[in-house]
């Protein structure tokens, strides 16, 4: 489909189109909520928009897509302006470089993406008086795959605790990208570990854990899995824009 072509179904809002798009991912949430005996106000749906064109995301806001990830700051950074007059709010869901803190933190309201107390403690620093302070998700590497970022399971509700005692930040809970498995069992446990995680932390009473309850798991692929394990965020990108270019 060329530039012009996706602009015109953008606009049409008909099959192909990312309202159509985002159309179908709610009923998939719908139905996977559903079957997990859980209603679909439990989940939110957050917009993956790497590499997605501004049209192609303002689209989705004013369709009713009010939660945006960003994996790179550079694209935070220059989509930020052009989503401004729009309602929404925008998460770091990528690695997050210390020299990239500054830019991240004018336009991100949560960083999804904290995997060690030195990356907190220099956010903490840099945040400023932000009202309500920065919102922060712990990434744990639940599957043990080498390719992936995150603190491991065994030494995450240790930086929980430190994290939740930066006054600076807000915990609102934990992030991982799931086990890369065809075997649904497989990751449906990766997941399960996250929710125990998040269970144990909320469970200790500990300064500044009231508000870790969220849990960023599930992509396109296998966001019924995650849904199955609770998950109160999923993160889509091909289900709602389609296949990137």
């Amino acid at each position: 489909m060329s530039a012009e072509e996706a602009t015109e179904a953008i606009a049409a809002g008909g099959p192909g189109s990312v309202e159509d798009g985002l159309r179908r991912a709610w009923e998939r949430i719908g139905r996977a909520c559903q079957a997990a005996g859980r209603t679909p106000d439990d989940v939110r749906m957050l917009l993956a928009a790497k590499q997605q064109p501004v049209a192609a995301i303002r689209a989705a806001i004013a369709a009713g897509g009010r939660l945006i990830g960003e994996n790179r700051v550079q694209e935070l950074v220059t989509k930020g302006p052009e989503l401004a007059d729009l309602r929404h709010e925008a998460h770091v869901i990528g690695p997050l470089q210390s020299n990239k803190i500054n830019a991240a933190l004018r336009w991100a309201d949560c960083v999804e993406t904290v995997d060690s107390l030195v990356l907190a403690q220099r956010l903490a620093a840099r945040v400023g008086g932000r009202a309500g302070g920065l919102g922060v998700m712990i990434q744990v590497n639940t599957s043990a795959e080498a390719s992936k970022s995150g603190v491991s399971p065994a030494r995450a509700a240790e930086l929980a605790h430190q994290v939740a005692a930066l006054g600076a930040l807000r915990l609102d809970g934990f992030m991982t990208v799931g086990l890369n498995s065809d075997d649904a069992a497989a990751v449906g446990r990766s997941y399960a570990a996250l929710r125990a995680i998040r269970d144990q932390v909320a469970a200790s009473g500990a300064p500044g854990t009231a508000t870790a309850v969220e849990l960023s798991m599930g992509m396109s692929g296998d966001l019924e899995i995650a849904i199955a394990e609770g998950a109160t965020i999923v993160r889509l990108g091909t289900a709602v824009f389609g296949p990137r270019s």
